[in-house]
């Protein structure tokens, strides 16, 4: 499995439910990377999206405790167990974790590659995702040219666990 995120300099993703910040170039990004594969996210990430509407083109896979949530065009996972018996049968490059900060912390370990767009500026937040940087078990092979929109500053990095 694959993690992608966007995350400040500080790691943080998001506040108050909502997106640190919307960069076009990178929201296209995302969805070149994840076009045709599998999304694994969560019941309130789906809840931030207009309409709360899957994202087309990919196979949507939410995580709900709830017993009785479904979504249109999604399939539910109700626990981690079962989420890696739906996705036991595909490449892990084909799974990306896409959020919130609960299922980030959960599937990390699962993870074997993380693909973060690193926004170099500090904004007010309340989740946040493991910061690799610090953590012995994953190491940045890769980094983009320096990124510009408007005063955001930002990189494109790639992580694989050691």
């Amino acid at each position: 499995m694959k993690a992608i995120v966007a995350v400040d300099s500080n790691w943080a993703i998001g506040n108050k439910g909502k997106l640190l910040v919307s960069i076009p170039a990178d929201q296209k990004n995302f969805r070149n990377i994840t076009m045709g594969n599998t999304i694994v996210y969560g019941r309130k990430t789906l809840e931030t999206f207009p309409q709360q509407v899957v994202l087309p083109g990919r196979d949507n896979i939410i995580l709900s405790t709830r017993e009785d949530y479904a979504v249109k065009n999604a399939r539910v996972a109700h626990n981690k167990e079962e989420l890696l018996d739906m996705v036991g049968g595909l490449n892990s490059d084909e799974v990306f974790i896409i959020g919130g900060s609960s299922v980030y912390n959960e599937f990390i370990d699962e993870c074997d590659t993380a693909i973060v767009t690193f926004i170099d500026k500090e904004y007010q937040a309340d989740s946040y995702f493991p910061n690799l940087d610090e953590d012995p078990n994953w190491e940045m092979v890769d980094e983009s040219d320096e990124q510009v929109y408007f005063d955001i500053t930002y990189t494109y990095r790639t992580y694989k666990r050691k």
